[in-house]
């Protein structure tokens, strides 16, 4: 039946073009700088229609956005501060890796992991080149 078919997927970035995407920090993100130098973010997070719907029916208490706290630790904070919008994904491991004496690749697999999270997250989106 034509109801169940799948939708066609975009066909994903190459390896290259994935590195020249630029990281951007979603506007909706407060960050806040902790005694201990990492950061504090918080970040609202979206829930479906469905579920909206129930939560407006059944509930008396008036609707907040649900934000949803994360903490990043130094390494993360670092990465974080990188992000600029101007730099791309390349850049941001290239600077990562010198600044703390990493091999390329082991700074290239730990920061595109970490921006992964970060963007199925909502924290960050990546403009394309």
């Amino acid at each position: 039946m034509a109801l169940f078919k799948k939708k066609p997927r975009p066909s994903p970035l190459s390896r290259q073009q994935a590195l020249n995407c630029k990281p951007v920090k979603n506007v909706n993100v407060t960050e806040v700088r902790l005694e201990n130098g990492s950061v504090m973010l918080s970040y609202p997070v979206g829930t479906r229609p469905w579920v909206a719907t129930l939560i407006k029916r059944f509930s008396r208490a008036p609707e907040k956005p649900v934000t949803k706290k994360l903490e990043l630790d130094t390494l993360g904070s670092a990465v974080w501060d990188l992000l600029d919008g101007n730099r791309s994904v390349k850049q941001v491991i290239r600077k990562f890796a010198k600044t703390y004496r990493l091999h390329p690749k082991e700074a290239e697999v730990s920061v595109t992991q970490f921006l992964r999270q970060l963007g199925r997250r909502g924290i960050i989106g990546f403009r394309p080149e």
